[in-house]
């Protein structure tokens, strides 16, 4: 006889949703949060006020001892006995309308499910202004199932619906019953499956696959969340609040809002589980956590009370806002500036963990882990390291610094940097790189490396004195800003050298970051024609444009070779201009002053935020007696004889005006949009530090 995993069971609607009430039936984000429309809902009450079935639920048994309560929390929440594997929508939408509670939408908000009811033709319809006006309409069946509010409603109901026509006995004991059958859908049959808390989850997959109508797949980040929903709700709610917080600028307080990736609780949930396992196979991970004992396999709370500690520690420093920005630091210093820099996410993320070993477990000061990480980053994103296997990757990657001790920053940079001098070859740079830049692919890691690159280098735009970095601002979106330039012109091509697919056309090799004015002047004359006219019209002197040709990687009298010779040489200079940059990363002295995001190269205002990327405000510093007030700033380049001050509250004075961030500060002495941090230099009783230097020492301390 074969061997069933499961057992059928009914349910009514109220009985299912006293059950999520009381703790019994959890409702996790298995699948995602809430993201039916109203419209959907509303279809749902209407199949089943016809009686029509609507499908399954599936639950599967937590298997928790009794009275189990969740971790971390200080009302102890009860564990739930069963998980709602499918069908998690209907019974959102069902436990929404009878409760009239929130639910989460896909952006992580929150906010109300409204139906109403029109009994005369029993019609549902999603509440608008029009049914909240029209008498016809119950306008918010929520009211129905309010304990002792039917009555209340149905008299409301009638009594607005008189003021409009007239009603005989008849048609309001029809209508009374019309809403009675609707009140009595909190007796609707569902029909469940519970599987077997024994069954293990590649088979809970594949049940939801084969019963699942929509296409949708289960995931092993969608088992562990799930199984924070069940024992950490709190750390649960803590990833998507995290994830919410990095979509939506604020202005009031540090977030976790940036330029570079707007990551799910899942990808947030990878670095969480790296940096405490050192794992990235998410199926070992959610055995660990599940607490199963390696002899008996049962699951042992003990065990998983302690895995889930594990997990919670890291989490914490995943989660921690400083950590964060630090962070993203070092993306600025690869010569990354926002998310159309970045073509993989899982660079970034397991980039982050690494971070947070060499920060947590190995103690490498800042500036260091600053330098280190930069350069991996521009390795690993370059390279693709993080694409296929990605998971065992990573792990052997960690591994790699398993036999170091606690403590130890010198290892930890050493590991690091093998890797990278191993993967970063002469042949590479020499030939690989070359050949991954024969593409067209806009969002090719090779282009982005030499894009980066430019900013490294701090390179104009060609034939600009505009900077790269600065036309490439994330927080700017501007009509007309720098262009990606054919440089043997798209018609030209097509029309004088019968070149017509567009893979050749639109090669790396053949684009150039210019300025849309200049890229409308050269139009599609050839290079013979356009490159001595823009030549003579920009007088541009002569190291500049030398600088220029160097920076685009354009071959001496590059105008007169032909297109096939151009590309071959052209990537060869790319992938040099590339190395070049690259062997700046391992300069100590080497620092990014790029304008911060928002404000434009040359903008003098003073509406920067009062909060930086790492969290930390000038009054910090001086709370923390690491930069008494009246100090005087005094500019860190040689030759500037600006002087501002350090007032009591952290804003700056300078020439006789108030800023609220250092940045702000320095833009009105330099004239061009810095970094303030960088720019100025703190004239304190102990010697003369910049900023950044002091802002460190203060993160240092918060560790």
């Amino acid at each position: 006889m074969a061997t069933t995993l499961f057992k059928d069971t009914t349910y009514s609607v109220f009985g299912l949703i006293e059950d999520i009430g009381q703790g019994e039936v959890a409702l996790p984000d298995i699948q995602r949060p809430f993201v039916w429309g109203a419209t959907k809902v509303r279809d749902l009450l209407d199949s089943m006020y016809k009686g029509f079935p609507v499908g399954y639920l599936l639950f599967w048994e937590t298997g928790v001892e009794a009275g189990a309560r969740q971790i971390g929390l200080e009302a102890k929440q009860k564990v739930p006995r069963l998980l709602i594997v499918d069908g998690q929508q209907r019974l959102t939408s069902l436990y929404a309308v009878i409760t009239g509670a929130k639910i989460v939408k896909d952006d992580y908000s929150e906010g109300r499910v409204r139906i109403a009811f029109r009994p005369d033709d029993a019609t549902f319809a999603v509440a608008d202004a029009a049914t909240d006006k029209d008498p016809e309409f119950i306008a918010d069946i929520s009211a129905l199932w309010v304990t002792g509010q039917r009555k209340n409603v149905v008299r409301s109901y009638l009594r607005r619906l008189a003021e409009k026509r007239a009603l005989d006995d008849a048609e309001r004991d029809r209508l009374d019953e019309a809403v009675d059958r609707l009140h009595d859908l909190r007796d609707y049959p569902f029909k469940a499956v519970e599987l077997a808390s024994s069954v293990e989850e590649e088979q809970v997959a594949e049940v939801f696959v084969r019963i699942n109508s929509e296409g949708v797949t289960l995931s092993q980040a969608d088992f562990i969340l799930t199984l924070m929903s069940v024992f950490w709700e709190k750390g649960r709610r803590q990833l998507e609040d995290f994830s919410r917080g990095c979509k939506v600028p604020t202005l009031s307080a540090a977030a976790p809002f940036n330029w570079y990736i707007q990551p799910s609780p899942a990808q947030m949930l990878r670095v969480s589980v790296a940096v405490a396992f050192r794992r990235a196979v998410l199926k070992h991970v959610y055995t660990l956590l599940r607490g199963k004992d390696v002899e008996t396999g049962r699951p042992d709370p003990q065990r998983r009370e302690a895995q889930f500690g594990v997990l919670q520690h890291a989490h914490d420093k995943v989660l921690d806002l400083t950590n964060w920005h630090e962070f993203l630091q070092c993306l600025e210093r690869a010569g990354f500036r926002g998310s159309k820099m970045i073509s993989s996410d899982n660079a970034l993320l397991f980039s982050y963990a690494l971070w947070l070993l060499g920060r947590v477990d190995y103690h490498v000061p800042l500036d260091r882990l600053r330098e280190v990480i930069a350069r991996w980053f521009f390795m690993a994103h370059t390279t693709g390291r993080y694409t296929g296997a990605f998971e065992s990757r990573f792990e052997r990657d960690a591994a790699r610094l398993g036999d170091l001790r606690i403590g130890d920053a010198d290892g930890y940079i050493r590991v690091l940097s093998g890797i990278i001098d191993d993967t970063l070859t002469a042949d590479y740079w020499s030939i690989t790189l070359p050949n991954e830049l024969a593409t067209s692919a806009s969002k090719s890691p090779a282009l982005l490396a030499y894009i980066a690159a430019l900013n490294i280098l701090d390179a104009d735009a060609l034939l600009s004195t505009g900077k790269v970095r600065a036309r490439l601002d994330p927080a700017i979106t501007a009509r007309k800003g720098i262009e990606r330039h054919h440089i043997f012109p798209r018609a030209y091509l097509r029309t004088e050298l019968k070149t017509t697919d567009n893979r050749e056309i639109n090669q790396i090799a053949n684009m150039a970051l210019v300025e849309w004015a200049d890229n409308i002047a050269i139009s599609d004359d050839a290079p013979t024609v356009y490159w001595p006219a823009q030549l003579a019209a920009k007088h541009l002197p002569a190291d500049m444009l030398a600088r220029q040709q160097y920076w685009h990687a354009l071959p001496d009298g590059w105008e007169h070779m032909d297109y096939p010779a151009f590309l071959a040489a052209r990537r060869r200079l790319m992938g040099q201009i590339v190395r070049d940059a690259y062997a700046k990363l391992n300069e100590h002295g080497y620092t990014p002053v790029y304008p911060e995001a928002g404000h434009a190269a040359g903008a003098q205002s003073d509406t920067a935020r009062s909060w930086t990327h790492h969290g930390v405000q000038l009054s910090d510093l001086i709370s923390a007696d690491l930069l008494p007030p009246g100090t005087a700033l005094l500019p860190a380049q040689s030759g500037g004889e600006e002087v501002a001050t350090v007032l009591p509250d952290g804003k700056i004075a300078y020439a006789d005006e108030i800023y609220t961030t250092p940045s702000a500060a320095s833009g009105a002495a330099s004239g061009v949009s810095t970094n303030g941090w960088t720019y100025w230099t703190a004239d304190t009783p102990d010697g003369r530090f910049s900023l950044a230097a002091i802002r460190d020492e203060f993160l240092a301390r918060r560790q």
